[in-house]
């Protein structure tokens, strides 16, 4: 499993993927794939983190690229704690203009470019 960190208790993790029809980020959870990441299956075991990778890798039809990445439990489900994660959260971004998706509306003086 290719990770930069060890899974444990202290630092669990979350598999992450994206939807092969929409491109949009989903997260591996019980009963399939969320695109809340607050609903994902957060793993502290390596040998079934391992296991759920492998039957993610295995569902080519529905997601690409599922991968484990860090995760932090929160109040309301798992949280991410890298950047990257954090980006990916927020929705597609709106090329175009070089904002996020939950930014279109911003005005150009409160717009976090």
């Amino acid at each position: 499993m290719s990770k930069a960190f060890t899974l444990s208790a202290a630092r669990p993790g979350v598999i992450t993927a994206n939807d092969l029809r929409q491109g949009h980020n989903v997260w591996m959870c019980d009963d399939g794939w969320t695109p809340d990441p607050r609903k994902a299956t957060i793993y502290e075991d390596e040998a079934i983190a391992e296991l759920a990778l492998l039957k993610a890798i295995g569902q080519a039809n529905l997601v690409v690229g599922p991968y484990l990445v860090e995760a932090r439990r929160g109040p309301n489900g798992p949280e991410p704690t890298h950047f990257r994660e954090t980006f990916r959260q927020r929705g597609p971004s709106n090329y175009f203009h070089g904002i996020q998706a939950d930014q279109a509306n911003d005005t150009p003086e409160t717009a976090h470019v």
